[in-house]
């Protein structure tokens, strides 16, 4: 089966067109600059074109502090581009994936969030979001839309890579540790699509919905950080562990409030699927070993390094 994986230049999206093939599925990746989600005509033109057999979107604005200030662009990608999106496999009679986030959510529960717990995005970047989802469950009877949260991976932008950069460049750094979340892999949200899309194309349905699906076992972004250090240094990726010294969110002012509490329960996710989550430490020490293994590659001259 072919899918049609909107916004292939982002982590999981890289990593769903990169992985697609082992599931026997033939990803067509499509890139901000190949296709734009807010013009439904485009989107139809392309599904006539290519015929895939599902949409997965992995494309979203996620400039969590720029969105506040770029409402409309916000609104125009993670809200109408969903919709779009949906109201063109409605027409096509095939499912869409959509990934979404915890930020639909204010953070101020103290226990994992369920999927039919109030949402209240403190955001425009949640906000626009939970638009999105809204927006699909409106157009689309079969779609799967997976909340997921602090996305990371050896590809793209993400706290990961940052911490390796600052850890060179500096003896001693500051990490908020009041907020508490699931640090994801976007390997592994790319790989449980790629189960369900499978399962799709082999069995013709799926149970559709909303569901939950992050790293298990929260900590905080101090805590992410140290076991940073600890794992890159004992795979050579850093010569020593910065000094790290926890603050509190209001030492640390954003233009976006950010969840304090980023918690999410995953069991409907596991119970239906019978997919397990799985632990992020697990999961950072496959991140550093590719980029360990890339960095390796470039010093040789073998390979060119991926975006920063």
């Amino acid at each position: 089966m072919r899918i049609l994986v909107c916004g292939a230049s982002g982590q999981v999206g890289h990593e769903l067109v990169d992985r697609a093939a082992a599931y026997g599925l033939e990803a067509l990746g499509m890139t901000r600059e190949q296709l734009d989600i807010t013009d439904g005509a485009q989107i139809s033109r392309l599904i006539d074109q290519l015929e895939p057999g599902m949409i997965v979107n992995a494309a979203a604005y996620t400039h969590v502090d720029n969105a506040e200030t770029h409402r409309e662009k916000a609104y125009a990608v993670n809200r109408d581009g969903a919709a779009r999106l949906a109201e063109a496999a409605r027409r096509a009679a095939i499912p869409l994936l959509h990934i979404s986030t915890d930020y639909v959510f204010s953070g101020e529960a103290r226990v994992p969030y369920r999927e039919g717990d109030e949402v209240a995005p403190t955001g425009v970047y949640g906000a626009s979001k939970l638009a999105g989802e809204t927006a699909i469950q409106a157009a689309l009877d079969e779609h799967l839309i997976l909340r997921t949260s602090w996305v990371y991976g050896a590809h793209g932008h993400n706290f990961v890579k940052t911490m390796l950069r600052l850890g060179r460049q500096r003896n001693s750094l500051s990490v908020v540790a009041d907020q508490f979340g699931c640090p994801t892999q976007a390997g592994s949200i790319a790989e449980v699509l790629l189960q369900l899309a499978r399962r799709y194309a082999e069995q013709g349905r799926l149970a559709w919905g909303l569901y939950h699906y992050s790293g298990r076992s929260p900590c905080s972004w101090f805590d992410f950080a140290v076991e940073i250090f600890r794992q890159a240094q004992a795979k050579g990726l850093l010569s020593r562990q910065p000094q790290v010294s926890p603050i509190t969110t209001g030492q640390y002012p954003t233009p976006a409030r950010r969840p304090v509490w980023s918690v999410l329960d995953c069991s409907r996710f596991e119970t239906t699927f019978g997919i397990d989550t799985r632990d992020w430490h697990d999961d950072l020490s496959v991140v550093l070993d590719a980029l360990a293994r890339e960095e390796a590659g470039v010093a040789s001259g073998l390979v060119q390094p991926s975006q920063a």
